[in-house]
């Protein structure tokens, strides 16, 4: 049975099944760090580091909602899980 939607996951899926991540954090100077604790931080992951590398980048252009001059704050980095 495929998962119509991965984020409303109680328990993530196993990394080891997709072993290339994304880990998202928050810098230091981003205040939303006040709500959710100076070390929040969540991952994204999948099943070839192609498709990591795809969104990724997509998760680092200037998004069209994006307003001119806006930098993002939160942190990308991209991860292997060890095996």
């Amino acid at each position: 049975m495929l998962i119509a939607n991965p984020q409303n996951l109680h328990h993530p899926v196993a990394s080891t099944t997709r072993p290339y991540g994304i880990r998202v954090s928050l810098s230091r100077a981003d205040t939303f760090s006040l709500l959710v604790g100076a070390d929040w931080q969540t991952h994204h992951w999948f099943e070839s580091g192609e498709a990591r590398d795809h969104a990724l980048a997509d998760m680092q252009r200037e998004h069209e909602y994006s307003r001119q001059g806006d930098k993002p704050t939160v942190v990308l980095e991209a991860i292997h899980a060890s095996r």
